[in-house]
């Protein structure tokens, strides 16, 4: 059980890999940083969640300063990635949202990305994808904990 544990853990490590410099490749081509590939990332997973960033949320989970979003915010709403939008309660709230052309760019670089994955699953059963599925969440939830204590660690210095 040891080797096959060390193995899924060299599988893990592989498979991010590959994956960060996909995202890497998509900001180069961009003109993009890693901190506004990072907002871009959690600007998409918030609005797939349906639940969107104000810019302070967006700071707190990118460990920014205001000023720091502000330029981030800014830089992307210009280059056509993000929009801002008024809330629809509250027109005093700042919802961040992905613009149109920044979906179009995300489409046209990852559909070949999504072609290639749906041949790969296709080759597995329902349910072997369901155990990739749940081991893939549970480790996604695993790195986000540890990401969280060691944001909580740097801001509490004690």
């Amino acid at each position: 059980m040891v080797g096959s544990d060390a193995g899924v853990r060299r599988w893990g490590g592989a498979a991010g890999h590959p994956a960060q410099h996909i995202g890497h490749a998509f900001a180069n081509l961009h003109g993009l940083n890693a901190t506004d590939l990072q907002a871009l990332i959690t600007v998409m997973d918030a609005g797939l969640a349906d639940d969107p960033l104000t810019p302070g949320r967006l700071g707190e989970q990118l460990n920014l300063s205001s000023g720091s979003v502000t330029a981030l915010v800014d830089r992307l709403e210009r280059a056509g990635h993000i929009r801002r939008d008024r809330g629809a309660t509250d027109r005093r709230k700042i919802l961040l949202r992905y613009a149109d052309r920044g979906v179009a760019l995300a489409v046209e670089f990852f559909e070949p990305l999504g072609r290639r994955t749906d041949a790969v699953t296709a080759d597995f059963s329902d349910d072997e994808l369901q155990v990739v599925h749940r081991f893939l969440g549970a480790m996604v939830e695993s790195t986000r904990e540890h990401l969280d204590e060691t944001r909580t660690a740097r801001a509490d210095p004690s």
